[in-house]
């Protein structure tokens, strides 16, 4: 069976399910049509699970089927519980799975960086070619320049209501304009650029340790968070050049999804990136606690990808790979529900 026609043919069933859920009142027709769909549904989910669907599906079929089944049994939605699904299953798990691009964009970002710090550093001729004044630039590098100032000049919640939306902007352009592959690129080599020029001038006045104090305590996670919106972006570039064994459309609409889950996802990243740059960055805490903060805050975020994350994502593989572990066909979801439904 193609599993991508099969889908195709009754999306729009299931996007009728989807809305008669979210649907406050319901006549009795409606009531009726509800109980049918989820019937049909269930139905047709323990067909797609014999034939390897995609894992995305299956899990987007699961939370919709949970929701009808609460509406059949009278329950009420709970938005709240929906926001905690998004950020405990459907975020972290897309990050993972898209972990090699953006792991891969870390490693070149990084390198271009050192390398041209290295050279702004170390090079005359390179300080040229960028445009970089001769003289003294100590307004800039010295204590209490324009590097140091920047993180103090605006009251905190301000600034960090300011970085959160900028970072917000940039990751979203890395993010949507991957899908041409060249603006996603050079949006990162410019972000790389203006980090490479910075560190070079700070290692060139000999304050590496000003630079690490005011950058690390906020940029570890707000770079991981560029990190994963170019990554994700420049696969969703990619999935348009080779779409594997799918159509291109039915690809692209897949990774579409993962992509906007991803750039939704990141806001709340960023949010916290903004609230360390805007209180924690600018403090009068010693520099070695400043970029503590920093750490944990990376390191946390690291485990809620590569440990919730990866668990989800293999849920959702293992869901998708062995419908023998349901129940019998025709029931898996009408006799036993909760049995998968806590799965999920």
């Amino acid at each position: 069976m193609d599993t991508d026609s099969y889908s195709w043919a009754h999306q729009r069933s299931w996007y009728r399910l989807d809305q008669l859920v979210r649907q406050r009142k319901l006549t009795g027709a409606e009531a009726d049509e509800l109980v049918r769909l989820y019937r049909s549904t269930s139905q047709q989910l323990a067909k797609l699970q014999g034939h390897q669907p995609d894992p995305e599906l299956v899990e987007r079929l699961s939370a919709l089927l949970a929701r009808a089944r609460g509406r059949v049994l009278s329950a009420k939605s709970q938005p709240w519980q929906e926001v905690g699904r998004f950020f405990t299953r459907h975020f972290p798990a897309a990050v993972y799975r898209a972990w090699p691009w953006w792991l891969g964009t870390t490693a070149i970002f990084l390198a271009v960086s050192t390398v041209i710090a290295v050279l702004v550093d170390k090079s005359a001729a390179a300080r040229d070619a960028l445009g970089i004044p001769d003289g003294d630039l100590s307004t800039v590098t010295g204590p209490g320049g324009s590097f140091e100032t920047y993180y103090s000049e605006h009251p905190n919640d301000a600034f960090a209501a300011k970085v959160w939306t900028h970072n917000s902007l940039v990751s979203a352009i890395a993010l949507f304009t991957g899908v041409l592959i060249l603006p996603a690129v050079y949006a990162l080599f410019m972000n790389a650029l203006n980090l490479g020029i910075t560190g070079g001038l700070m290692a060139d006045a000999g304050r590496l340790d000003s630079f690490f104090g005011f950058i690390l305590p906020h940029g570890t996670l707000e770079l991981t968070a560029l990190f994963v919106a170019g990554g994700v972006g420049l696969k969703l570039g990619w999935t348009l050049v080779d779409p594997g064994g799918r159509s291109r459309a039915a690809a692209m609409a897949r990774q579409g999804r993962a992509t906007a889950t991803v750039a939704l996802g990141l806001v709340g990243v960023l949010l916290v990136c903004g609230l360390l740059e805007g209180f924690v960055t600018p403090s009068a805490l010693p520099a070695p606690v400043r970029i503590t903060f920093g750490f944990a805050a990376e390191a946390l975020f690291l485990f809620y990808v590569f440990g919730i994350g990866r668990r989800v994502a293999e849920e959702q593989d293992a869901l998708a790979v062995a419908p023998d572990a349901l129940p019998d066909p025709t029931q898996r979801w009408l006799g036993a529900p909760a049995q998968v439904l806590d799965r999920v």
